[in-house]
This record gives structure tokens, sequence and C-alpha cells, in this order.
């Protein structure tokens, strides 16, 4: 809140300065000294047109004015320097403001800089503030007042702490339309300032989060704060796919693969990322879903148009997880999970920073197990020997994962304004039930199941990042990492399982094909990335990327006798790079941001193959691609912006597609990159206070528009990418959200349908759902049972329409396999407590509420009801 300390005044060359009482002898040494002085240089410090004011005696001489302070009433936030935003620099800058006889700043000159471009964001939002006059009895005088700008970066949120305010700014109270404030503005003398001791406005300025940043920049992206999905029992799967355009689909429980679709579009053609780094590079290789919550603090969807920072080819869009970012203080976290079907998940987090020499350490780590011994429905033998419907239970589904990162670095340095080093290491192991082809019959699981078919994949790795600004107007941000995954596949069962766990002998091994398997495949991975921003002005920023990587790729089947006819022993090499350029502007104060880019996309494959003469030789390939594309946002007001964007893109084959995976997917090193045209168009109207509460609206369409896809082909026992086919998805998206005064109750909800087709025969493309959405309303009860405590119910509402398993376009309507329509529920209960710097929460979690029968994108039956308890403590 704006408070004006108790003021006098005296007349200064015609001008009425205000200055604490305490001063007022000074002052009254001034007015004398400037009475005396020549007209020319007496009146140079007067406003333009300002009303000339008798001259003010001093309090001894018995006569006392009315005098009335100026006060605030429209308040501009000031924009945070982008260039000191990424460097991580903070200022304040004092003002010395002129304040005309009806409220109108006309001058506003820096009578303390900060410089790094603090001083002319200062600058431009005062000139923009509206007071209500200075008063001397009944007339409005001109006035003179020094304003601080404090400009700080974001500290941490508490976990409890709700997003609030406008921003780039911390919201301002007492002042005509102001939002509420989340912190005391304070007023106070300056000290040190050029000049008569002026009264001080202190004002605190704080940078917007990264995630509000984010959400109002010209970017097409969607952020989602997991600050209630930390307390609550949700995977990372389940968390994204509330979003609206996502849809995230899963095998069989934790640790199954899951089919993470974004506007549409599926697997590799979303690039993942953790920190900005390449999801399978940083340690989790198994893919979003299995990602714990615990460590993510938030997640970047963006949808079909990518920042040239992720030095990425993206077809359909990029996630970006972000961990705990914070280098200064110390702090730490755990949770616990356990629940139904076996399922236990620890995470534990600890960080610490000595502010005096820029020095810090943090660590992280994770452990999940989960028998996933779910029910499912599937047609077994009877005792006649028929075929018949029965009900089983998932028996060789288990799901063992365990990993850590640490990383030591220093922060703020004049050499550096971060350099750290991280090391990480995570091993998962996963039982296989049965393969990606199912043979299903009314909704039941025909085919066998396996018994003893098994995956794992073991990763460790480092990478070094480097930080610094330049000038106060360029920035080098870079990395550089290495990346060692081990994968194996097992598969030398000598037995054909049935559904009670059952094993009948067979002359052969194998269960998957006609051939046993005992698989290892090693992969090395270097890869780095070079980022360079350039201020050339203010709200314009230059921005040039390089992102190359290697990876080479060799293996063993151990099955195999002779080694020279093991096609795993191949070695495999893969050189990719994307490099580009971007340039943003933020015109018209702001209301206006536009971000135009062009990249460069670069492949070379080397390989040794079976050729077709039956020999093994060389294979080398190379590619290139260029694309192109521009975000543009509109702001009409504080709450209602537009967005726009188009990108030409460009996704280059991964070493999987190219090479396989080691297990049930074989190599294809012809494969073609994949092309897009992808447009985004959206309304948003953010955090609308009205009498009745906060609103929330946003709608949007999209279209995607792709050539040469590369989809998996499956045959009997092993499956292959290949480039198929062309296709195009449009679709509407649309979320709406309403919070009560007092935030005790909100409710939010999002809806998306989308038309994914086959470009050449205008059929829609199988195992895609079309209408999908949610709703989540969440009560809230604060002081329950002591001070800064609170209860809290929510309750998740999916629905998933039904759509065909197979291709549309074949076979009579009634014979068509269909995953029917799903709409499953979920109520968790969540009490948490805040005492001084911890919060510790516990939540008793309830899913699939209804037993509903839910589906994978293959039919298979997914987990019915089950019940979670977690508790979480953060420090």
């Amino acid at each position: 809140m704006i408070r004006l300390q108790p003021l006098c005044c005296a007349a200064l060359a015609g001008t009425l300065v205000l200055a604490p009482c305490g001063s007022l002898l000074a002052f009254a040494a001034d007015a004398r000294a400037s009475e005396e002085a020549p007209a020319d240089e007496g009146d140079a410090g007067a406003a333009p047109g300002a009303e000339p004011a008798p001259a003010t005696r001093a309090p001894g001489d018995g006569a006392a004015l009315a005098v009335r302070p100026p006060e605030l009433t429209g308040a501009v936030e000031a924009a945070y320097p982008q260039a000191a935003r990424e460097a991580g620099l903070e200022g304040s800058v004092v003002l010395r403001l002129t304040i005309d006889a009806e409220g109108r700043v006309t001058g506003a000159e820096v009578a303390e800089p900060a410089g790094h471009g603090f001083d002319e964001a200062a600058q431009q939002a005062a000139l923009r503030f509206r007071f209500t006059p200075a008063r001397r009895g009944d007339r409005s005088v001109a006035s003179r007042i020094l304003y601080r700008h404090d400009f700080r970066l974001p500290a941490p949120t508490p976990a409890a702490a709700p997003v609030a305010g406008a921003a780039g700014a911390v919201p301002i109270t007492g002042v005509a339309g102001a939002a509420p404030a989340t912190g005391p503005v304070r007023a106070a003398p300056v000290a040190g300032a050029a000049g008569p001791a002026l009264p001080a406005i202190e004002v605190s300025v704080r940078g917007a989060s990264e995630a509000e940043r984010l959400r109002t920049s010209a970017q097409a992206v969607q952020v989602i704060e997991t600050v209630e999905a930390r307390r609550q029992a949700a995977d990372l799967g389940q968390v994204l796919a509330r979003a609206e355009g996502v849809s995230v689909r899963r095998l069989g429980g934790l640790g199954s693969d899951a089919r993470f679709s974004l506007n549409g579009l599926t697997d590799d053609r979303i690039r993942f990322f953790l920190d900005g780094v390449p999801l399978d590079l940083a340690g989790h290789s198994f893919g979003v879903a299995n990602v714990p919550v615990n460590l993510v603090e938030r997640a970047e969807i963006y949808r079909g148009v990518v920042p040239l920072r992720f030095g990425t080819d993206a077809l359909g869009g990029a996630v970006n997880l972000v961990t705990d970012q914070d280098t200064r203080g110390a702090g730490a976290s755990a949770s616990y999970q356990v629940g139904s079907f076996g399922t236990y998940r620890l995470t534990l987090s600890a960080r610490h920073a000595h502010a005096p020499s820029g020095l810090f350490a943090r660590a992280s780590g994770f452990v999940d197990r989960a028998r996933n011994d779910t029910p499912i429905d599937v047609m077994a033998f009877d005792e006649r020997g028929r075929l018949s419907p029965a009900r089983g239970r998932r028996f060789h589904d288990g799901y063992v994962a365990a990993g850590g990162a640490a990383e030591v670095g220093v922060a703020r340095r004049p050499w550096a304004d971060r350099l750290l080093l991280r090391a990480f290491f995570t091993s998962h192991d996963k039982e296989v039930q049965h393969g990606l082809l199912v043979d299903m019959l009314d909704g039941r699981v025909k085919s066998p199941p396996f018994g003893e078919v098994a995956f794992g994949r073991q990763t460790g790795g480092a990478l070094l990042r480097y930080a610094q600004p330049f000038s106060g107007r360029a920035r080098l941000d870079a990395l550089a990492g290495y990346s060692y995954a081990r994968t194996t596949f097992l598969d030398v069962a000598t037995c054909t399982y049935d559904w009670s766990g059952g094993c009948v002998e067979r002359p052969y091994r194998g269960e998957v094909g006609d051939d046993a398997n005992d698989q290892q495949v090693r992969q090395h991975t270097a890869f780095a990335r070079v980022n360079l921003a350039w201020h050339p002005a203010t709200e314009h920023v230059l921005r040039f990327g390089l992102s190359p990587s290697h990876v080479t790729r060799t293996g063993r089947n151990l099955v195999v006798a002779e080694p020279e006819k093991d096609p795993l022993t191949a070695e495999r090499e893969l050189w990719s790079g994307v490099a580009g350029v971007e340039y943003e502007a933020r015109p018209l104060e702001g209301r206006l941001a536009n971000i135009t880019f062009a990249k460069l996309y670069l492949q070379s494959v080397r390989t040794r193959e079976h050729l077709p003469s039956g020999r093994i030789g060389d294979v080398d390939r190379a590619s290139h691609r260029v694309g192109a594309g521009d975000s543009l946002r509109f702001r009409f007001t504080d709450a209602l912006y537009a967005k726009a964007s188009y990108e030409f893109a460009t996704r280059l084959p991964t070493p999987e597609e190219l090479f396989g995976d080691g297990g049930l997917i074989v190599r294809n090193v012809h494969l073609e990159p994949e092309a897009s045209h992808n447009v985004n168009l959206g309304v948003t109207l953010e955090r609308a206070e009205t009498g009745a509460g906060q609103l929330r609206l946003s709608a949007s369409g999209f279209g995607r528009f792709t050539e040469d896809l590369i989809t998996l082909r499956r045959h009997l026992g092993y499956s292959e990418y290949g480039n198929t086919l062309s296709a195009r998805s449009v679709g509407i998206e649309s979320t709406a959200g309403w919070t009560s005064p007092g935030n005790w109750l909100s409710v939010d909800g999002h809806v998306t349908w989308q038309d994914f087709r086959d470009g050449s025969t205008g059929v829609r493309i199988q195992n895609q759902p079309y209408l999908f959405g949610g709703v989540a309303a969440r009560a809230r009860w604060p002081e329950i049972a002591a001070r800064r405590d609170a209860l809290s119910l929510t309750w998740h509402a999916d629905y998933v329409h039904a759509f065909f398993v197979g291709p549309e376009g074949r076979g009579a309507a009634d014979s068509k396999a269909e995953i029917p329509s799903q709409l499953v529920h979920t109520l968790a209960l969540t009490y948490l407590v805040e005492r001084g710097g911890w919060t510790v929460s516990s939540t008793v979690e309830v899913q699939n509420l209804t037993d509903e029968k839910a589906f994978s994108f293959y039919g298979v039956q997914r987990p019915g009801r089950a019940a979670y308890a977690k508790l979480a403590l953060s420090l």
C-alpha cells in the first residue's frame, strides 16, 4: 500500500516542494535563497506551466498554510527490462517527478540511476502516472516529489500462495485502478538523492514470474504450474492430460507406455525437455508420463510453434518440464505416496546456496515401484477348452525405477551469471504383459499374455551450463552434455502363459515372435546448445541459436551365436543439427509483441546394413530442410489479449525410429523427415476481476497440415517405422474458469474437438480421440483446526468420446472395433498446514471413483478404481 509520510511544505521557486516535517528548517533556508536569486535562475526547477506561488515562511513566523500533498490515483506498472531479467539483475531507481497543477507528470528526472535499462523503464512508467494534484488551501499547485522503483526478480512462491497481480509488477492497493497487493509498498525518505530531501514514494516493482511472462508473451504456450498437483496423487501424465488439446492415454498402469497427443499429433512429433535439455538425455527416458510430478515446478506446452532456444525439430510442438531453478537460500522437499496395485512413490530434493561466494548445490532423487496387478476382462479357455469371457488379473506388469541428479555451481558472479555442472543416473525396469498389437473381442483381451518378457533402460550422464550477460545488451546461454543409455530386452521363455499365470512348455524359446532375444543396445550421445540474445534497443531482441548433436549406437543379441551375423552389432552414427535466428519486437508500449524466426535442419546417417545383395555394406544418407514462422500477440486490455502463430515445421527421424529400440521395434534407416504447416489463433481473457469473482476464458483454433508422417507399422512379432501418409488436423479448444471471492471455490473446464484425417482419402485417422474434455472443481476451507491451515476437496471429471480402433473407412459400421465413451471421476481430500517457512500436506485420493471401464489407445483395459495416500513436505 502507498503511504505518504506526514508532510509540510515550502515554496521553492514557484513550485510547491513537499518534505517530511523534520526536514522543514533546511527547506526554509533554501526557499529564502531562492527568493533572492534572479528570476531566470529561480525558475529553473519549476514545472512547465506551473502557477507561481507566494513565498512560504518558516514555522517560526507563525504562518501555517493548509497544504495537501499529491496523491497517486493511477499507477502504470514498469516493464522489467528483458535483458536484465534474463541476466538475473535487480536494481533501484530514484526519480524526481515534476507534477503539474492538474496532476500530470511533466518530468521524470533520474536522481539515482541503476543502469541496465531500469532507468528508462521507470521513467516511461512514471510519465504515465496520474496524481491528485497538491493543493494549497483550495487551489491546485505544481509540486515535485522523489519516487523510487525497486526492481526485484520473483522470489520462490510458497507452495500455498496463488499467483496474483499483473505481470511485471507487484500490484498496488490504495490507488484507483490497481489490483490487490501481494505485499506492502513503503513510503520513506530517499537518502542520497541530489537536491533537497524531497518526500519519496517507494514502490517495489517485482518482475513477472516466468510462468506469467510466458502466458502473456507472443509464444503459443500454455503453462501448467504443479503447486496443487504436487500435493495430490495424480502422475504427470494425468496432470498434462487435464490441459485443453492434450490427450495422454496409457497402455496400463505406472511405468507403461503412454501416447501423448497434442492437437492431434502424437509420439515423437512432440519433443520433450527437462529444463531445456531433451528429456531422454536428462535421465528420464521412459516417457514424460513417468517423470515424478514432485520434481517438476511447472510444465510449458508449446503448440505447433517451438521457440528457437530449444534447438529442436518438433513437428507438432514441445513440452518443457521445469524443475526448481532457485539459486538463493536453502530449501528441501519430500513426498511419499502409497496406493492400490502395489504402488509406492518417493521423491526427495534439497538445495543450499552460500550468498557471499555465489556457490550453490542441489540434489534430487526418486524411487517408483508398482505391481500393476490390476483386474482385466479377457477371453480365456474354460474347463471345456472353449474361449469364454473371464475376469483375469495382470500378473507380469511390474515396474521399478530409481534415479537421482546432483548439481553444483556458482551464480551471480561478475564472470558468470550462472555456471553449473549436473550429473544424473536413472534405471527403469518394466515387465511386459503383452505386445503392442493385441487381439480384442468385445472389449476383452483375446491374445495370450507374456509371462517373462522384460524391458529395461539405464541412463547416465552430465552436462555443463553457462550463462552470462555482456555489456548490458547481450546474453550468452550455452550448455554441453553427454549421455549414455543401455537398453535391455529379454524374451527367452519356453512357456506359453495363460491369464491365470499357468505355463505350458513348448520346444522353442520366445513369446513375442518366432525367435528368442536377449538384446543389449548401447547409445552414446553428445549434444550442445548455444543461444545468444542481443538487445539493440528497448523492446527489441535478436536471438541466434545453434544445437548440434551426435549419436552412436551399437549392440549385441546374445542368442545369436555368431556376432558377425547379428545386425545389432553394426555401428550406427547419427549427426543432427538445428540452427536459426529469431527477432522479437514489442512496440506500442508492449501491447503488441511479435516474434519472427527462421530455422535450418541438418541430419546425416551412417550405418552398416544388410544390402539387397546379401552383403553387409555402408549406408550413408543426408538430408536438410528449412523452416520459418511468426508469433504475434496483441493486448487489448490488461486482462484481454489475442495470439496468432504459424510455423513451417520439420521433424527429423529419431535414433529409435531409424535404428529401432532394441526390443519390439526394428530399424529403418531410410526414413524421410516429416514436414507440417502449423497454424494457431486464439483469444484469452485472463483473471478478469468482477464483483462475483475472478473469470478466466479462452478459445482457440488450430490447423496442422503434414506430409511424410512417420508412423509405426505393426507386424506379427515386431514393428518398424515408415513414411506412410499425409494428414491434416484441424480443431477448436476452449477453457473457462471461475474463482469465488475469497478463493474458497474454483471451477475450471476445458473441451477439445479435433478432426485428424488422412490427407489422400479423407478418412479419419484411427486410434485418435476426436472429442474430449474435463471439469475440475475445488472447495477450500481455511483455518479449520489452526491458523494458516486449509482443507480442500478437489474433483476431476475427464471425458473421452467414443472412437474407432481401426480405420474408419473399412468394413460395416456395426463390425468395427470401437472404444466406447469414457467418463472417469477423481476425488481428492487435502489438508495443508503452513508454519513459518515450511508446509506439509496430506492427501487421500480415489481415482476412477465409479470404477468406469477405461481403455488405452489400443483398446486394452486400463486400471479401475484405485485409492492413494500421499504426504508432501516443503521446507
